[in-house]
């Protein structure tokens, strides 16, 4: 494809629109896992995994398609997002004061669960990028690193509103657990057996997944306040 002509410049738009429109929950995991962090530490983890996602998410556009046939693989992405999503609303309160040490292990465990949870959400998201990018790999990967700003951008200023809004962690966590509980009716060996179910039905798990997450992170932190008051 000529890169003077407007069919490529078309093309590179709809990638970008389409990782714009599609990489919201993204942003809410990297806000959620760079939140506990010290300040300092917080655009690094931002910038590191956010990076390290996009090029992770070329990688899986590129194997998506064949991926998603795969039995059984978007339920263990779904129960990984109920994990993230309990862990998420945790706050590490044990790492406040530590020593660098502890600090760089911190932003290393953010980057880790962004690369996790990025990997499992893009799934289902990248084939709309890959359908923009048709077949065409370098216009793909220009049209994903040209997001990275944007998505570095969404998870800071979601990073803000946090600090000043606590009820947002709780409703990102809840927006995991609602993409794991439609993960898990969604996996081609749920079809297979159950035939496509209705978007109501996927949607009822999802809001079962949503209230879960929430219910065991409200517990856990009761638990953990207890502990710590004892």
């Amino acid at each position: 494809m000529d890169l003077t002509s407007a069919a490529f410049w078309a093309a590179l738009g709809s990638i970008i629109l389409a990782n714009i429109l599609l990489s919201g929950d993204n942003a809410v995991v990297i806000a959620l896992a760079a939140r506990s962090l010290p300040p300092q530490q917080q655009q690094k983890a931002i910038l590191f995994g956010s990076g390290a996602a996009i090029v992770m998410r070329i990688a899986l556009t590129i194997l998506a398609a064949e991926m998603l046939k795969w039995p059984y693989l978007k339920i263990i992405g779904g129960l990984l997002l109920l994990y993230i999503g309990v862990s998420l609303m945790l706050e590490d309160n044990e790492e406040e004061g530590g020593s660098n040490d502890n600090a760089n292990a911190g932003m290393l465990a953010a980057v880790r669960t962004i690369l996790i949870a990025d990997l499992v959400m893009s799934l289902d998201n990248v084939l709309a990028v890959a359908a923009a990018a048709k077949g065409n790999t370098a216009l793909l990967i220009i049209g994903l690193a040209i997001s990275i700003p944007l998505i570095v951008f969404g998870s800071t200023l979601l990073l803000k509103i946090m600090e000043r809004f606590p009820i947002i962690i709780t409703v990102g966590a809840a927006l995991l657990g609602f993409l794991a509980g439609e993960m898990l009716l969604t996996d081609p060996a749920v079809t297979a057996r159950f035939g496509e179910l209705s978007h109501g039905i996927v949607n009822t798990a999802g809001a079962i997944g949503a209230a879960l997450v929430v219910l065991i992170g409200l517990y856990l932190q009761k638990r953990h306040a207890a502990k710590a008051a004892a």
